[in-house]
């Protein structure tokens, strides 16, 4: 746990120093970077534990992960990203529709947020303002650290005492599928 505060302090650090004297492009790849380990300590210190973190996390999650594979679908030239990027889109929709019909007996009075916050947004403006020639290699950069904080978010949630606790052990092979595709893909580029 500490690894990754200290990774997301140090991305903020250079964040800061990048912001004054590089590019947009590279300060991006910065934010993005520091992006995965925030992300990652949210999963393990409040997602993983608490069901009102829970749901907010998964289902933004679900969100960035549909709004990024749709920006793949149109920019990419790349068969095997826009493969994964068409695979993330069903099996995120699918686990995104899931989660939602589960709240009113699992959570009720709770509903599932509408817009990403400020974090995955930026992931999606980076994604949008990537050259053609860094998207496939922003995008992959993106899914694998995205993957990575999904499967800490479900996977700790998977043993709490909640009905949405089946929900996370259902949706943790397929994450593991996209990451690991993802991962291979990256290899190869």
């Amino acid at each position: 746990m500490i690894r990754p505060l200290l990774a997301g302090v140090a991305c903020v650090a250079l964040l800061a120093a990048c912001t004054q004297e590089q590019s947009p492009e590279a300060v991006d790849k910065v934010q993005d970077a520091a992006a995965g380990p925030v992300g990652q300590t949210s999963a393990v210190t409040m997602g993983s534990n608490m069901v009102s973190a829970y749901i907010p996390n998964a289902a933004m999650g679900d969100m960035y992960e549909i709004q990024a594979a749709d920006i793949a679908l149109q920019r990419s030239q790349n068969a095997q990203l826009k493969e994964l990027a068409t695979m993330i889109k069903t099996d995120h929709t699918a686990a995104s529709n899931a989660m939602k019909g589960m709240l009113p007996q699992a959570a009720p009075g709770t509903t599932a947020p509408t817009a990403l916050d400020q974090r995955r947004q930026g992931l999606i403006d980076n994604l949008r303002s990537a050259s053609a020639e860094n998207f496939d290699r922003t995008w992959i950069d993106q899914q694998i650290a995205a993957h990575n904080e999904a499967l800490t978010l479900h996977r700790g949630f998977a043993d709490q005492d909640s009905p949405l606790a089946a929900h996370a052990r259902s949706v943790v092979p397929k994450i593991e599928a996209h990451l690991r595709q993802a991962e291979a893909i990256k290899a190869a580029m």
